[in-house]
């Protein structure tokens, strides 16, 4: 694939997940920015692809079958993504409902802390903004608070609200990381490690689990993505190169006003990167 790299959008979000924006509608929007290659990539979830790879045949725009899967690693949440996934590949699919199931559980767990700080209501109103049933996320729970004013916006809900050390916060166990590349891997996909500089990551820690990203079969990284920093864009290139990792690039986008980065909003991948498309 021959194409410059800030047309292509492989990290994106719709309804069927914590997106605001029907996948169809998220696709139309891919189009009208430019967007020439554009990946699905859900949480814990692809129900949204087959309409979106619909939509992008309409729209002209080249479409890649994606999933973002939750990962406990060391004591941390990571996300991993899957790009040219079969979502019906018998290990994938029900890895994924587990998943799933988990996040129902934590979905209760939430609204009962929120209840303990005194914030009632809040699993009705978190459903409130949800399309999917099967997927009620921390998003949808910040949608829910900024609605009611303990903050100004999402961004701002997820600064008091529902991380570690703050009401709503629940710990969760996800998928492993090697479970997790292993479906990805077995459906015919490729895995990448989504928006590495997030993370609170020792340099120690951070070597680590790129060593064992690589080693479980983990294929590229997310150098560029809507939470880096030009900074980081630099800084994971250089990993990707000193672990031999190809380079993804992807906004992150849930919908307007809530994303760091708006779909295909994203610079060239620094130069002496191998792009994941490359394999492809």
């Amino acid at each position: 694939m021959n194409i410059n790299s800030n047309r292509i959008d492989l990290h994106s979000h719709s309804t069927n997940s914590d997106g605001v924006l029907r996948p169809e509608e998220l696709v139309r929007r891919a189009a009208r920015r430019c967007v020439s290659v554009l990946a699905l990539t859900d949480h814990d979830a692809t129900d949204g692809l087959a309409a979106a790879r619909r939509a992008a045949g309409d729209a002209g725009v080249e479409f890649v079958n994606g999933v973002e899967i939750s990962v406990t690693w060391d004591g941390q949440t990571l996300h991993i993504v899957g790009l040219h996934i079969d979502p019906a590949h018998p290990e994938l699919a029900p890895g994924l409902e587990r998943l799933r199931e988990g996040r129902r559980r934590r979905a209760e767990q939430i609204a009962g802390e929120l209840d303990k700080a005194g914030i009632e209501g809040s699993l009705a109103g978190a459903r409130a903004h949800v399309t999917n049933p099967e997927l009620v996320g921390r998003t949808h729970f910040a949608r829910f608070l900024a609605e009611r004013g303990y903050a100004r916006d999402v961004p701002g809900v997820f600064k008091r609200f529902l991380v570690t050390g703050r009401p709503g916060h629940v710990p969760h166990l996800w998928a492993g990381l090697e479970q997790a590349i292993g479906w990805i891997r077995a459906s015919g996909g490729m895995a990448v490690l989504a928006h590495p500089g997030r993370y609170k990551l020792e340099e120690l820690q951070r070597c680590a689990l790129l060593a064992a990203f690589k080693d479980a079969g983990g294929a590229a990284i997310e150098v560029v993505t809507g939470s880096h920093t030009p900074d980081q864009f630099q800084s994971y290139a250089r990993y990707a190169q000193r672990y031999g990792l190809l380079a993804s690039t992807g906004s992150d986008f849930h919908g307007p006003g809530e994303s760091y980065r708006d779909l295909g909003d994203l610079p060239d991948l620094p130069r002496g990167c191998t792009p994941v498309w490359a394999a492809w």
